[in-house]
């Protein structure tokens, strides 16, 4: 029988990462920018937190639960955040473009992942391929004081980290603020035509800087919460999958709007791990099939979306165009 108590909070917290990358790139793209680099932001995120994290368990202080919480949450943010910063002087200010910019960052952001995890393991001396950060995972994972005690509505509405929650709190903020303020409004016009928001005195330099940066940040939280809460606190080299595709994906999915993503996001985490709940026997292959539902339902979306052709379902008119001031 289909243990539905058991798959959803298992689906929320796969969805967590997605949510976060889907919410930070669909912000991205309301700039115009579009940045295929959020695999890489994400892996640079995950992995400053872990150099955070484990410079302060290594440090031999008593471990304290709030800066165990902050030291690795503000390494992420710096680290995601010095990424936003390089994509957007190659592609705003030196004006590159922004495929080749964000398939580099992507390539970039797993090596960076990967030298500095690797180099973790060597100081630790670890016998398996993998950093455990125990101590402070466990600030990450903590769940609300009453989750145990309310039965199957804890169990699926309260045992999360403090980060799944936060990550529907950004992805409701921005889809209000995208769509019923100045500053959002102001953002979706330069993603639609920045020539028309230069000529109206909006500044699309700042803008395209400010969205995007923004962005990686979230993206980057999204990696953080991989590690530190989905994970145990256990950082592996490549362990991430192809999750950063799936956020990509998933703003095309949720029409560019943030508060569709939350439950898009769950979905999609519920169709990734789907194929572990539906007994196949030793059939391998029709596991394989079950592992394909993301990317199928994705592309069924995108056929539909394309068909249907409104407006306020295609992305921003904009979007992977350099803006020259001087061709206005």
């Amino acid at each position: 029988m289909f243990d539905l108590v058991s798959f959803i909070p298992r689906a929320v917290a796969q969805s967590i990462p997605l949510l976060y990358g889907s919410t930070g790139e669909t912000i991205t793209e309301k700039s115009g920018n579009l940045n295929l680099g959020i695999p890489g932001v994400m892996y640079v995120g995950a992995i400053s937190g872990v150099i955070g994290s484990f410079l302060y368990e290594q440090s031999g202080a008593q471990i304290n639960g709030f800066l165990a919480i902050m030291i690795p949450l503000v390494c992420c943010m710096i680290g995601s955040l010095l990424m936003g910063l390089l994509y957007c002087f190659l592609t705003v200010t030196l004006r590159a473009n922004q495929n080749v910019t964000g398939l580099a960052m992507t390539t970039f952001g797993v090596g960076f992942g990967n030298f500095f995890g690797g180099s973790l393991m060597k100081l630790t001396a670890s016998e398996v391929p993998s950093i455990a950060l125990t101590t402070t995972s466990n600030y990450f994972r903590t769940t609300l004081p009453f989750a145990e005690s309310t039965g199957w509505v804890g169990k699926v509405f309260f045992s999360y980290g403090f980060l799944a929650y936060l990550a529907i709190i950004i992805a409701l903020v921005a889809a209000h603020v995208l769509k019923k303020t100045r500053v959002g409004l102001q953002l979706r016009a330069v993603g639609e035509s920045p020539s028309t928001a230069d000529a109206a005195g909006i500044n699309i330099t700042r803008y395209k800087y400010f969205a995007t940066c923004l962005g990686c940040v979230i993206a980057g939280l999204g990696g953080l919460y991989y590690v530190m809460d989905y994970a145990n606190g256990v950082w592996s080299n490549d362990g991430f999958g192809d999750r950063g595709w799936l956020a990509i994906a998933l703003v095309i999915f949720t029409i560019w709007r943030p508060n569709i993503g939350v439950l898009a996001s769950m979905l999609f985490g519920g169709l990734y791990i789907l194929y572990l709940y539906i007994p196949t026997g030793m059939n391998l292959s029709i596991k394989e099939l079950y592992k394909m539902l993301p990317y199928v339902v994705t592309i069924v979306v995108l056929v539909i979306t394309s068909m249907r052709n409104k407006r306020e379902n295609q992305p921003p008119a904009s979007l992977g165009l350099n803006y020259f001031r001087e061709e206005r």
